[in-house]
């Protein structure tokens, strides 16, 4: 049962599932292992993930440990409909094509959820917020869910502040091997993957300004600096502030750095980062692009007031003619540009490796624990194993602590 585009995409899809199935060694030790323990036997696991061939590869290790999955995806232009047709083909079920409207988009999550599934995995939370707000019919069957990114966390924290979250999620975002990674070096290297092939423009010399110094903001700047670009960084955050200082940035606020920019990446989870006047003072010719979760971060109906025309100019740009006369572009309709833009293909498989690895033993985790109503960090057992297992596919060997170190340690007494 599935709802795609196009079934003949199918031979492609699974070519591409394949690929990035060589380069996730650690997604594929514990697909071979839940084969063999099937963990998920008899159950069903519902997701809302951005739909492109190495989240399938994450739904066929489900699949292997018994799982019944339904997968739809959390981002109405970031799915690829070759590795949909493809994950179809490999007997996953899957509702979703890329550029949904907002009614489909909402439809293929009720779609999944039409299977009552026993866990969630979702990417932004958007799920869990139709189960609470308008499927509580399937509340009874939910044992837990996983949070990917930032923005789903923050908000599903929120929920639970305020009494309204009624199961136990797991923040997978929040896994050393998850954030440390997935991103600062995922988020660095697809955003710039797809900004350079979408605007075929070089980064060396630009101006960028990069808003907000999370990990994803830290991965950024780093990759624009060594793309050679000027770069600024603007916070809310003061100590964030001072580290992206010391990490040799240009710190400002937004009205002084968007007079510089040549391009500015907002990455702060939050809305109405560029707004109102911001873009009266910006240079002819700066482009505009988002690696937040939501096109919330670049206020385009503000963008929209102050211009006289705006017309796409090339695939994933469209341009905006100020009444001044400046023309500003914006990159991906202000969506996550390193999956949205034409060119986006998401964080890289050796990356998403790691991601993937810790929501399949979360979900796991979950099956085998009590767990109380509330966002909780994903184990240190599950990061630990994760890094180790990652290490071994890269042949690397690191030391461990003699008993004598393990003593010294933990004996309060030694040195005195």
């Amino acid at each position: 049962m599935s709802k795609v585009k196009d079934m003949s995409l199918a031979g492609e899809g699974v070519r591409k599932i394949e690929w990035v199935q060589k380069h996730m060694p650690v997604l594929e030790h514990i697909k071979k292992e839940y084969e063999e323990t099937q963990p998920f036997k008899g159950l069903t696991i519902g997701s809302c993930l951005h739909l492109e061939p190495k989240t399938i590869n994450l739904g066929l290790t489900l699949q292997a440990g018994g799982a019944e999955v339904a997968m739809t995806g959390c981002n109405p232009l970031s799915t690829h409909d070759d590795a949909v047709a493809g994950g179809v083909d490999l007997g996953l079920n899957i509702y979703g094509w890329r550029e949904q409207d907002d009614e489909e988009y909402y439809q293929t999550i009720n779609m999944v959820l039409d299977h009552k599934p026993d866990i969630i995995i979702d990417d932004g939370a958007d799920m869990i917020m139709v189960l609470h707000n308008e499927r509580t019919d399937v509340l009874k069957h939910i044992m837990g869910a996983c949070e990917e990114t930032t923005t789903g966390v923050h908000r599903l924290e929120s929920m639970h502040k305020d009494g309204a979250l009624k199961f136990p999620v797991v923040a997978v975002n929040d896994a050393y091997t998850k954030y440390l990674f997935d991103n600062r070096y995922g988020t660095g290297q697809s955003s710039f993957d797809a900004i350079m092939g979408t605007t075929n423009m070089i980064i060396a010399g630009k101006s960028v300004v990069i808003c907000g110094y999370g990990w994803c903001g830290r991965g950024l700047a780093l990759r624009a600096a060594g793309l050679g670009a000027n770069v600024i960084v603007t916070e809310v955050d003061p100590i964030r502030a001072l580290e992206a200082r010391m990490d040799g940035y240009r710190v400002m606020t937004i009205r002084q750095a968007v007079k510089e920019a040549d391009l500015i990446i907002t990455v702060t989870g939050n809305a109405d980062i560029i707004n109102g006047d911001d873009f009266k003072y910006m240079k002819d010719g700066c482009m505009l692009a988002n690696a937040g979760h939501f096109n919330v971060e670049i206020n385009r109906p503000d963008l929209e007031a102050q211009s006289t025309s705006v017309k796409e100019v090339r695939e994933s740009i469209e341009e905006f003619t100020l009444k001044d006369g400046k023309k500003i572009y914006l990159l991906a309709d202000g969506r996550l540009v390193n999956l949205s833009a034409a060119r986006g293909q998401g964080h890289p498989a050796e990356i998403m490796d790691m991601s993937f690895a810790v929501q399949a033993l979360s979900a796991k985790f979950i099956l085998n624990n009590d767990l109380p109503v509330g966002v909780i960090k994903a184990p240190d057992e599950i990061d630990y194993n994760v890094a180790s297992l990652k290490l071994k596919a890269m042949g690397i060997e690191i030391d461990t602590l003699t008993d004598r170190q393990k003593e010294y340690m933990s004996n309060w007494q030694e040195g005195t």
